[in-house]
């Protein structure tokens, strides 16, 4: 498939299409489209928070969390984000750096850890 498929059409159409593939488990064409998006509009969480999720789906977890990381920097109180990286670290084998966040993310939303 050409490159321009992923730049073609709006930041909206892209974005729908990115939902389309990540919902149809075609992590790795979401994870194409995303980045694109994410680079043009670098402020927007849904679309990181998608790419960081496509990331830890196609076990790129690295990246994953690299893009967590950054949402965090932006919204430090996001707890989804929070949530999987304690998810990413837990899958990464770093129990200790994960704990935190998990503890923190059922904080937030006043669950409690099992």
């Amino acid at each position: 498939m050409s490159d321009t498929y992923y730049e073609f059409g709006t930041a909206g159409e892209r974005w729908d299409r990115a939902q389309l593939f990540f919902e149809a488990k075609g992590y790795g064409t979401a994870v194409r489209l995303l980045r694109g998006l994410v680079a043009e509009h670098p402020e927007q969480t849904a679309q990181r928070l998608l790419l960081a999720r496509a990331y830890y789906h196609s076990a790129r977890l690295s990246q994953a969390e690299t893009e967590l990381r950054a949402v965090l920097e932006r919204d430090p109180v996001e707890h989804y984000a929070r949530l999987m990286l304690g998810r990413t670290l837990e899958r990464q084998g770093r129990p200790d750096e994960a704990a935190p966040h998990l503890r923190m993310a059922a904080a937030m939303t006043g669950e409690t850890l099992s």
